[in-house]
């Protein structure tokens, strides 16, 4: 049985430009002027200005900020073209305050690593071997299973399958390995191991066999557990060799690289990525002040020759179908580009707008750099001071930089959760992971403090922390247990 009845539903949607910005709000300053390029390409409407001296007010304008729902709306069926003929229509410039005359012109470019990749150098050396060409197909497999570390982690079946599946290639697992073998003659030394113990003895394998290197080796071969576990006593014992001696063969292992295929020379990944800061912070006689980076972010205007195009279209007396149906292009383009150019300028505001109260929120540490002086900060604190959504703090947050005098920083490490002292006073938790790493290091590292008695230090100090989040934060700072921590 049928029936019918009213019912009423509460919906959010996001509008298209909504979206737009939500996206834009998203990418890092380095990635902006591609996203632009592509906009430019995909619109006839939308072009790059030459030359354009833009109001000083055109980008925080709180009269800007108001109307924006108003600017983005769309007109219907009903065109009402005045708005594009309009000589005065804004050429909106997204630099705004932060726009400096004076800035070199290489602030608008991005530096290019022009270095050989990690896998290119291995492909080099392969080209120097003489291999006949089935040959050298499953060598470049086996550089390909290669990751970024160094380390072939792939089973050699799996290359075996990989070579019969994608190149029709049968092979045999011995020749694999002939050739892995010959992959891990290639420079740097310790590439193509299949694990630690196998990459370490790699390195020293290469070096002149003094009495100090084949007790490394022989330390790496035959007790690799104790090793790893710096059981230093039991090692002794095993080598018949006194601390000072056993400490020497230990350092020469130390000298190897656990990583080979990180040696910054890297950019098959993100290793060699340049940071571009979005912000620049200065202490201007004590008093801080915020740059917005105008790097990579074009002037942008309405293209003239579309909006001829619309007065041409306007001026006709009798309009037939085909040019109808062209006004209705001319003015999406038109819509299009109206859009992008105030997403741009609203993502700038939002982006200058939530810095400066994360500036303002972390005054001190940006005076001082101390991270003792920072502040406890959420996601919510900034969202409330900006009127923002939490979501759109946090797409800003994720993936920006900025400059300062004591290095560039992501904003994520402003953010922190609270803790109270015995005094009652809120302190950042990134202030006690700051005094946990100095206790650390300031530790006797022949006998290292324990977790316990990094707490208990903690404690007499008014921190009034559990040894099992003292654990938590050691973990989050990359920082091993005790025992691990321990050197002869």
């Amino acid at each position: 049985m049928l029936n019918q009845r009213l019912s009423q539903k509460l919906l959010q949607k996001l509008s298209p430009q909504q979206i737009q910005l939500m996206k834009l709000l998203q990418i890092p300053t380095d990635q902006l002027e591609q996203r632009i390029k592509e906009e430019l390409e995909a619109n006839p409407a939308l072009e790059e200005a030459a030359e354009f001296e833009a109001p000083e007010d055109d980008l925080f304008s709180n009269e800007d900020n108001n109307s924006e729902e108003d600017e983005l709306s769309d007109n219907g069926e009903e065109l009402d073209l005045s708005e594009y003929l309009d000589d005065d229509y804004p050429d909106y410039k997204t630099q705004g305050d932060s726009y400096n005359p004076d800035d070199e012109e290489d602030n608008r470019t991005i530096p290019v690593a022009v270095s050989e990749s990690f896998h290119e150098n291995l492909l080099r050396q392969l080209g120097m071997v003489h291999l006949d060409e089935n040959r050298r197909a499953i060598a470049k497999q086996i550089i390909g299973s290669i990751d970024d570390d160094g380390y072939l982690r792939r089973e050699i079946p799996a290359i075996i399958d990989d070579l019969a599946f994608s190149q029709n290639i049968i092979a045999e697992e011995e020749e694999v390995m002939e050739l892995l073998d010959v992959v891990q003659g290639f420079d740097p030394p310790g590439v193509g191991a299949r694990d630690l113990k196998e990459c370490l003895l790699l390195q020293l394998e290469r070096k002149m066999h003094t009495k100090t290197v084949n007790l490394a080796i022989t330390v790496v071969e035959e007790y690799f557990d104790e090793f790893t576990k710096k059981h230093y006593e039991k090692l002794g014992k095993h080598l018949k060799l006194e601390d000072d001696k056993l400490k020497v063969v230990i350092d020469e292992i130390l000298k190897c690289n656990p990583k080979p295929g990180n040696t910054g020379k890297s950019d098959s990944s993100l290793f060699n990525r340049y940071i571009i800061p979005d912000f620049t912070i200065v202490n201007n006689n004590g008093e801080l002040e915020l740059k917005l980076n105008s790097r990579n972010a074009p002037e942008l205007h309405i293209s003239h020759e579309f909006r001829e195009m619309m007065q041409h279209y306007k001026a006709g007396d009798k309009k037939d179908k085909k040019q109808k149906e062209a006004m209705v292009f001319i003015k999406q383009k038109l819509d299009s580009a109206k859009w992008f150019i105030d997403a741009i300028r609203q993502r700038q505001h939002t982006l200058y707008n939530t810095m400066l109260h994360i500036m303002q929120h972390q005054y001190e540490f940006f005076l001082t750099g101390d991270e003792m002086n920072m502040k406890p900060m959420i996601l919510k604190d900034i969202a409330e001071l900006t009127g923002l959504d939490i979501s759109t703090i946090s797409r800003v947050a994720n993936s920006k930089f900025v400059s300062t005098e004591f290095g560039t920083f992501p904003l994520k490490f402003f953010f922190s959760e609270s803790l109270t002292t015995d005094s009652g006073e809120e302190v950042s938790t990134r202030e006690v992971k700051k005094l946990l790493d100095e206790m650390i290091n300031a530790e006797d590292k022949k006998n290292p403090l324990s977790d316990q008695e990094l707490t208990d230090m903690m404690k007499e100090k008014g921190y009034n922390i559990a040894r099992r989040t003292v654990a938590k934060y050691r973990e989050q700072l990359d920082i091993p247990v005790a025992r691990l921590r321990k050197e002869l």
